[in-house]
């Protein structure tokens, strides 16, 4: 590989990166301040274990636009970025579990998909070299003893079956200390894992069989508000409008009016923003489902009418969510262009900013050659660049550019960290 290609990130285009270059140059200028305020807030309100941020870079505005307490994407940070993961575990733990010692990570059941997989395998070694004994207890319903599974890379995961004992769950004669989860618990809350004596991360509360994303967005608006005024910015610049409705059934035409109403309104306050800051763009609103990943019951909508003007087959995608759930409940949220291109094909990316503790420890691009500058990335076609984040997000250089790499990824490590405060806030209210 490249030298080149190591040290290569996406294009911002530098005909919209001027708002954008007025941005980072604020929290350049405002470092140590902003460094002191994220101090003083996690001993408040300290970080979940760990999480992802997908993020959206529009040049004139950047914002988080999901926060997934469930990561699953480790084996796409770059190698490099691997002690900062061991260091940020330690610390984490160290504040958390004291005296543990064992660890059983809790994974996802589809077992199919491969570079899950070895996220997975990826953790449980981050975990190993980190001091801890490390195994994988599975919830496949069909799983009665270790399954080993050569994975890409030269990888191997062994599933074993996840057991109860009395108020503990371990696998085999293997009892943890930690039960880890990396399940976003959207098809329930599996019995097996309530009420257990053992410390259990994230907790059961924050999987998407309780938690909504429209929930975790009002705490960002509010973390946003609260810092835009430290530094002394708009926070529509990296807060992203939204507004949800109650219940909603797409196959029987319940709700359509409300969503309408709220889609307006909607497109009608991006307009006002975009005309007081001369952005001569269409807004658009994206509608998904209130809870639940992988981007499923997603669309995107210019107008009012596309939400009730949808097909059958439309209906039917926006209906179901991961493993088949119904989608009762439904956000919509101001939709932020992408302006970042990767590679001579100018193929659609995005940033995903990865936390441990309330530590950035890396990130990639999720990349999309057939989709557009204002269209959901998170979809078949998609790959990603683990080693786009040549540089950490934790190194600003003043003596450069706002916009130069090390200053970018800076900013995106602070509005992943903001998103991170929101849902640290989220969990302190749930539990």
């Amino acid at each position: 590989m490249s030298v080149e290609h190591l040290h290569a990130v996406p294009h911002l285009t530098t005909a919209l990166s001027g708002p954008l270059h007025d941005i980072e140059s604020h929290l350049l200028a405002n470092q140590i301040d902003i460094e002191a305020w994220f101090r003083s807030e996690w001993l408040k309100t300290p970080a979940p274990f760990y999480a992802s941020v997908d993020m959206r870079n529009a040049g004139f505005k950047v914002a988080p636009v999901d926060t997934n307490l469930f990561p699953a994407g480790f084996n796409n940070l770059n190698p490099a970025f691997m002690p900062l993961c061991i260091q940020a575990v330690q610390s984490a733990l160290e504040r958390l579990a004291p005296r543990a010692r064992r660890i059983v990570i809790v994974p996802e059941s589809h077992t199919r998909n491969l570079f899950y997989l070895a996220s997975v395998a990826t953790l449980q070694d981050i975990l190993t070299k980190a001091g801890f004994t490390v195994r994988i207890g599975s919830l496949l319903p069909d799983l009665d003893a270790p399954r080993t599974i050569d994975l890409p890379g030269g990888l191997q995961i062994t599933l074993e079956p996840l057991q109860r004992h009395g108020d503990r769950v371990g696998v085999a004669d293997f009892e943890p200390c930690i039960v880890l989860l990396n399940n976003d618990l959207a098809e329930g809350r599996p019995p097996i894992l309530e009420d257990l004596d053992q410390v259990v991360l994230p907790p059961l509360e924050m999987g998407w069989s309780n938690r909504l994303k429209s929930e975790h967005f009002a705490h960002y608006r509010k973390v946003a508000g609260e810092f835009a005024a430290r530094i002394d910015i708009d926070p529509w610049f990296i807060d992203p409008l939204f507004r949800n409705c109650g219940e909603i059934n797409f196959m029987k035409r319940e709700g359509e009016d409300c969503l309408r109403k709220n889609v307006n309104a909607l497109l009608e306050a991006i307009q006002k923003k975009y005309d007081e800051y001369g952005i001569d763009k269409a807004p658009f609103v994206v509608v998904k489902a209130d809870a639940g990943t992988y981007g499923m019951g997603i669309m995107m909508v210019h107008s009012a009418d596309e939400v009730v003007e949808l097909n059958r087959k439309q209906r039917t995608k926006m209906a179901a969510g991961k493993g088949g759930q119904t989608v009762t409940q439904v956000i919509m949220q101001e939709g932020v262009y992408t302006f970042e291109t990767w590679g001579e094909e100018q193929a659609v990316a995005e940033p995903v900013v990865y936390m441990v503790d309330h530590f950035v420890v890396g990130g990639f691009y999720r990349v999309h050659t057939g989709r557009g500058v204002n269209e959901n990335l998170n979809a078949p076609g998609m790959h990603f660049e683990p080693l786009a984040f040549a540089e950490t997000c934790i190194t600003p250089d003043r003596s450069k550019a706002p916009d130069a790499n090390p200053n970018r990824f800076y900013t995106y490590g602070v509005i992943a960290r903001l998103a991170l405060l929101a849902a640290a806030r989220e969990n302190a209210e749930a539990v």
